[in-house]
Formats: C-alpha cells, sequence, structure tokens
C-alpha cells in the first residue's frame, strides 16, 4: 500500500558533538576575524619591466606579423631537434680565460725550454653578429645558428634572407642566452660552424639536410599575429549573430 502522505520520514539520527571543542563561527566583518588570503595576482602593482614585456607580449599577437618576423615566433626547433644541435656546438665551444691562460703560459714554458710551440688552429664555434656575416658572404660558413628573441630583433632579421642567398644552412633556436652559454657569454645572436671534426662528420650532415629541408628550401612562412582578445571575439560573434538573423528574416519576408 502507498505511504500516507501525512506520514513523515523518520528523523534522522542526531549527530554526537564532543562538548570539549565548542563550535565558534568566524564572522569577517568590521572588526571581526581577518579574512582567508585569496590570490591578489591580479591587483599586484608590477615593475615597469614586467608591464612592458606582457604589453610587447599581447600587442604582438594582435598586430598582423609580417613573415620576416613571423619565423622567428612560429619556427624555432623543436625540443628533440635543438637537444641533438646543442650537443654538437658542446663540443666545439671555444677556450674560456682559464684556458687560454694555460695555453699561453705552456707555450711560453716550450719557448724558454727551445722547443717549437704547437699553434695549430683549434675548430671551434665562432660567434659575433659581424664575424658570422663575414663568414656568411666569405662562404666560410656551414652551419648557422640563429637567436629567436634577440632585442632589438632587426640585429640578426635580414640574416635567414642572407643564408638563403649565399645557400648556408641555417636554423632558429630557443634562448639566446642558450646560444651565450656555448661561448662563455651572457647572451649571443647567432653562432656559426666553419668545420666539423671527421668523427663528427655524419651527425653534421644529418642537421645540415634537416635544417636544409626546413628552412632554406621549406614553405613560405605565413602572415602571423591578429589574434584578437576576448571581448573583441565575443563583439564579432554577437554581430554575426544579428546579421545572420537579418538576413533570414529578408529572406523569410
Amino acid at each position: 500500500a502507498p505511504t500516507p502522505a501525512a506520514a513523515k520520514k523518520a528523523a534522522a539520527p542526531a549527530k554526537q558533538t564532543n562538548p570539549l571543542y565548542e563550535k565558534r563561527p568566524r564572522t569577517f566583518g568590521l572588526g571581526g576575524a581577518p579574512p582567508p588570503k585569496t590570490d591578489l595576482h591580479r591587483f599586484v602593482r608590477w615593475p615597469k619591466y614586467v608591464r612592458l614585456q606582457r604589453q610587447k607580449r599581447v600587442l604582438a599577437m594582435r598586430l598582423k606579423v609580417p613573415p620576416v618576423i613571423n619565423q622567428f615566433v612560429t619556427r624555432a626547433l623543436d625540443k628533440n631537434q635543438a637537444e641533438t644541435l646543442f650537443k654538437l656546438l658542446l663540443k666545439y665551444r671555444p677556450e674560456d680565460k682559464a684556458q687560454k691562460r694555460d695555453r699561453l703560459k705552456a707555450e711560453a714554458e716550450a719557448r724558454a725550454a727551445g722547443k717549437e710551440a704547437d699553434k695549430k688552429k683549434p675548430v671551434v664555434v665562432k660567434y659575433g653578429i659581424n664575424h658570422i656575416t663575414n663568414l656568411v658572404e666569405s662562404g666560410k660558413a656551414q652551419m648557422v645558428v640563429i637567436a629567436h628573441d634577440v632585442d632589438p630583433l632587426e640585429m640578426v632579421v635580414w640574416l635567414p634572407a642572407l643564408c638563403k642567398k649565399m645557400g648556408v644552412p641555417y636554423a632558429i633556436v630557443k634562448g639566446k642566452a642558450r646560444l651565450g652559454a656555448v661561448v662563455h657569454k651572457k647572451t649571443a645572436t647567432a653562432l656559426a660552424l666553419t668545420s666539423v671534426k671527421s668523427e663528427d662528420q655524419r651527425e653534421f650532415a644529418k642537421l645540415v639536410d634537416t635544417f636544409k629541408a626546413q628552412y632554406n628550401e621549406g614553405s613560405r612562412v605565413p602572415w602571423g599575429g591578429h589574434i584578437l582578445g576576448p571581448k573583441s571575439q565575443h563583439k564579432l560573434k554577437r554581430r554575426e549573430k544579428l546579421i545572420a538573423k537579418e538576413l533570414a528574416q529578408r529572406a523569410n519576408a
């Protein structure tokens, strides 16, 4: 038989409370408990350089970016390719100050002993934008690596076009600081290799073929940027809906 409407549900068993612990709800009004900590990230007055970085990034997204500049934003090497490249570059690091001091000391000791010092030119990574430009123009550079975050970008924006014209394989990698670390500097705009040892020829040839296919002979770089903000996107969507509704009404009329 169905239960009568008047019948009440069985009362839930009362929750047992410990008399030693008294419940004291807090009030967060004036003169009350301090409010709980919340995320104030949005209200922080950030340093000027942080604000400029963020504004620059947003501006680069909003404006239409020409292909010459867009390649530095979208065409950088992926993680695995960059790892292989840097392993090779680190084998050809130029000498640091301590190594140079030891070499000059050894040469001086050899001269003092009446022996001829070994002055064979080492095979090392070349750096410095003017030096690399001369190497590319003279056809001595066999591979060029350019940083994607050079500021101002005008320092290297012409280098990919020069490498293409001279038939030198080039690549764009993330991080001028990573390039700088190879040559014992804080940052480096670009690096170049003029030759490699015989044991590294195979690996070097693979990288050269990859870079030629990806950069020198790759597809054309499209225009970039022109990504609207959320507010503008909503406005456009609303406008498109109104236009579609008006066209539908005209068609029905």
